[in-house]
């Protein structure tokens, strides 16, 4: 009897934890993303302001599968879906399926606004971070020699989007701004550096509970970040932001963080797709497309508890992931299958040192022991020991040097 064919489109959470539940099973799998690794989302502003080295968030998918002997994995790129002949197009080839699942989570959201997002910085992967930590940096490497006109937007960063992303980035800036950078750069005055926080909401961390979004609030403000609420952003030309109240701020470092927005793949009918994201059922299946699932990010389910379906976090993608594998091995088995229905486990947040939200199901909490539960459970999320213990480390140096030795600047060179 020949084995399934099964391709899983990206290599996030949700595809990932699909692909390790499969492997060694009963079918013939094949991995296909535009990179060659799994990136560690949630610590990606930790490598942006020069916390963390990128390794120790990213994870080849050639060293996860070693020794698997049913795990195939290609980098390309995917061009469309032809379901009716079940074979994805891709830059590698056209490859045939028996069963196809659609992995490949989001991208920034500018909302259409091709100005922003030709200037700003989206952080979506670990390349875009290494990008703003470079460009960050040089940024003050530029002011040492720059004119009066252009320090002041040299030494303004701005970030757009008051979520978990804004709120944990502008912290860890803040931090940088009063412990690193006058070290770095004795002979620049960092009293005139700026961060600011802008969010179209009345609150940070918005989509948290009230006592979440005063304690970020108020620990941001400590720290000297400036939170503009109520404000969106309507041009930004590289050097100049324009907000809807008319103001203009100066900055040459602009960072996105206020939305995402489905990775979408050409090939599937209009009347399978809802805000951007595949609608599927209960067992992940698209829409009138039996045979194809998406899930993670991409995955519009509703359910009893969702009826706008599942927030996209990491958590949801990850056990969408684990479920479908059971049902895809129930299904090889003529067993039956199980729905899936997200069961949250709280959210959290952290603003800098000794400060950070958690929201438990049953149970809120900030200050010292949520930024210590923050650490312990991002630590526990990272896949490999070694990432773990280097993580560690690092976050360990930090907590006591209050200093890191990772502010390298890379810029890349292309020989002729």
């Amino acid at each position: 009897m020949n084995k399934k064919k099964i391709i899983i489109v990206g290599g996030g959470f949700a595809g990932l934890h699909l692909a390790r539940k499969l492997n060694n099973k009963p079918f013939d799998v094949l991995l296909i993303d535009k990179i060659n690794h799994h990136q560690f989302q949630p610590l990606f502003y930790q490598v942006a302001t020069a916390r963390l080295e990128p390794a120790n968030i990213s994870f080849p998918f050639r060293k996860i599968f070693q020794r698997s002997k049913n795990i195939q994995i290609r980098m390309a790129e995917v061009d469309a879906i032809l379901p009716d002949v079940k074979r994805l197009k891709t830059s590698a080839g056209d490859f045939e399926y028996d069963y196809l699942v659609l992995a490949s989570g989001c991208k920034t959201n500018f909302f259409g606004n091709e100005q922003i997002a030709r200037h700003a910085y989206s952080m979506k992967s670990t390349e875009e971070s290494i990008s703003i930590r470079n460009e960050i940096l040089l940024s003050f490497e530029r002011f040492l020699y720059a004119d009066a006109a252009e320090r002041e937007a040299l030494l303004n960063i701005v970030i757009v989007g008051a979520g978990p992303t804004g709120v944990e980035l502008a912290g860890a800036f803040a931090e940088m701004k009063k412990y690193i950078l006058p070290k770095d750069y004795p002979s620049i005055d960092f009293s005139g550096l700026k961060v600011t926080l802008l969010e179209g909401s009345k609150n940070t961390l918005n989509s948290m509970s009230e006592e979440s979004r005063t304690a970020s609030c108020a620990y941001l403000q400590q720290m000297g970040v400036d939170i503009r609420t109520e404000v969106f952003v309507t041009d930004y030309d590289g050097t100049t932001i324009t907000i809807n109240t008319g103001e203009k701020i100066k900055s040459k470092n602009v960072i996105w963080a206020a939305g995402v927005i489905g990775n979408m793949i050409p090939g599937l009918p209009a009347d399978c797709i809802m805000r951007n994201r595949f609608i599927v059922n209960r067992h992940s299946e698209v829409k009138n497309h039996p045979g194809i699932f998406a899930i993670g990010d991409i995955a519009y389910m509703v359910t009893p508890a969702y009826p706008n379906g599942h927030p996209q976090l990491a958590n949801v993608a990850i056990n969408q992931g684990k479920t479908l594998a059971q049902n895809l091995l129930a299904m090889h088995k003529d067993k039956a299958l199980e729905e899936y229905e997200y069961k949250d486990l709280g959210s959290m947040a952290t603003i800098g040192k000794y400060k950070a939200v958690v929201e438990l199901k049953n149970f809120k909490f900030h200050g010292f022991f949520a930024w210590f539960v923050w650490m312990f459970l991002h630590l526990m999320l990272i896949l490999s020991v070694r990432n773990k213990i280097l993580t560690f480390i690092n976050w360990a140096w930090n907590f006591i040097a209050k200093d890191s030795s990772l502010r390298l600047i890379f810029r890349s060179s292309k020989k002729p």
